[in-house]
């Protein structure tokens, strides 16, 4: 039986798969964001770059110099139209795409990717309304071609230490997580791209980069609507989609203050913008209910004058790990009951196998290393025929969690239903992220 099988679920057996030499790319989307993940594909030997698109000529154009000065031959180039990505996946000599673009088009850029045959990569939010999520593992479930969301927190050094230590049982039985995006945005949302250090006031037409886009989320939508860097490495410590899942959620809004105020503060009451009804709220807090019992907290504050801060902390049966003051406690190992002591030693102690190999490579990569990590396990799984270490259903749960928040706050902090894009496969599913050094 095991011969028929090879070909149905090439996955399940990676390692008699021969490893291809080369991955053929195609980049849809080649602005600020884009360009970092082109950059990190061209240090790499096994990456050809043969054809971006964007719509933006300035955006093609420094993406071409950046591929000359590497030594890279030019890609050929699609930037005629906003459907012009159309054509770019039809080419035969790409094997995987990758989608940096405004959160609407992730879904109709990376569904014809897949409809191709291609390999998906897409940013986060993967999706923007539950139809688009069920899109995408639709499509999948049609066709077999691979979605792999860009989840690059997942990668984040002390969190992948923190999923060795959970699933070597440190912590005791999990019950509870707490994460976020706590990022004060307010210059990147509100920036016309003229104004010293980035302060300005303006989005939309007038804006300059996100603030083009972006922004225009905060005026119609009041929901936590950038729940992955967060949620996405807490998924993989509960072990969501791999033998439990999300059960349903509730969520609350502050009243919408932060970016009126930063445009008043900046450009007067007077001004037009002044006048704009933002609609998010400017903390949005979610709690999601596991199958098993497991809680999780989500924050979502990017409006507000803060630090940065993912919030992330792990509790279990026998203790505590809290990213915000780099503090662990594990009872009957820590030195002094109930009290916290510095963590660096049980990251360092716990360091993941992946960063353990191959943290001198990802020294030049953004973020700290982590693009190189999330890159290269997309990479990876194009060479072994694989399942992306980061799948399908990861991206559609995830970024899930936007509107279903929506609809809570919507109908009163009301209890939500959160479906399962598994469609039961969630009960004898195996993990596939971090389980070793490959990838």
């Amino acid at each position: 039986m095991a011969g028929p099988a090879i070909g149905i679920l090439p996955s399940l057996y990676s390692n008699e798969a021969k490893v291809a030499d080369k991955v053929r790319l195609g980049f849809i989307g080649v602005g600020l964001r884009g360009r970092n993940h082109l950059e990190q594909a061209l240090f790499r030997q096994d990456v050809e770059v043969n054809a971006i698109c964007d719509i933006d000529p300035a955006a093609i154009n420094f993406s071409l110099e950046q591929i000359k000065k590497s030594g890279r031959k030019a890609p050929a180039v699609y930037g005629k139209g906003d459907e012009d990505f159309l054509n770019l996946v039809k080419r035969d000599d790409l094997d995987g795409i990758l989608i940096a673009t405004p959160w609407h088009w992730h879904v109709p850029m990376t569904l014809a990717a897949m409809r191709a045959g291609k390999y998906a990569a897409v940013e986060v939010s993967a999706t923007v309304t539950l139809k688009e999520s069920w899109d995408l593992v639709d499509t999948f479930e049609k066709t077999g071609s691979h979605c792999m969301i860009l989840e690059n927190v997942c990668y984040r050094r002390d969190v992948m230490a923190i999923l060795k230590m959970v699933r070597e049982g440190m912590f005791g039985e999990m019950t509870y997580a707490h994460c976020g995006y706590q990022h004060d945005l307010r210059s990147v949302k509100l920036n016309d791209g003229k104004s010293n250090g980035g302060v300005g006031v303006e989005f939309g037409e007038k804006g300059f980069s996100e603030a083009k886009w972006r922004t225009q989320h905060s005026v119609d939508r009041n929901g936590d609507i950038y729940p992955t860097h967060g949620l996405g490495p807490v998924a993989h410590w509960l072990d969501i989609n791999r033998g439990n899942k999300f059960s349903y959620l509730t969520s609350t809004a502050t009243k919408s203050r932060g970016l009126h105020k930063y445009i008043v503060d900046h450009a007067g009451k007077d001004h037009p913008n002044a006048k704009v009804n933002f609609k998010l709220g400017d903390i949005v807090t979610t709690v999601i209910q596991c199958h098993y019992g497991e809680n999780i907290v989500l924050v979502h504050d990017t409006n507000s004058p803060r630090p940065y801060s993912l919030a992330f902390r792990a509790q279990g049966t026998n203790g505590i790990w809290m990213n915000d003051g780099h503090s662990i406690y594990i009872e009957g190992v820590s030195p002094k009951e109930h009290t916290a002591e510095p963590d660096k030693a049980y990251l360092d102690k716990n360091d993941h196998p992946l960063w353990a190999k191959y943290a001198k490579d990802a020294e030049s990569a953004g973020h700290g290393g982590i693009d190189y990590f999330v890159l290269r396990g997309f990479i990876e799984s194009i060479k072994r025929k694989t399942a992306p270490p980061i799948d399908v259903y990861d991206a559609a749960t995830w970024s899930a969690i936007s509107p279903l928040s929506e609809m809570s706050i919507a109908k009163g902090s009301a209890p939500v239903e959160i479906p399962d894009f598994t469609r039961g496969k969630w009960k004898t599913n195996k993990r596939i992220f971090g389980l070793n050094d490959e990838y």
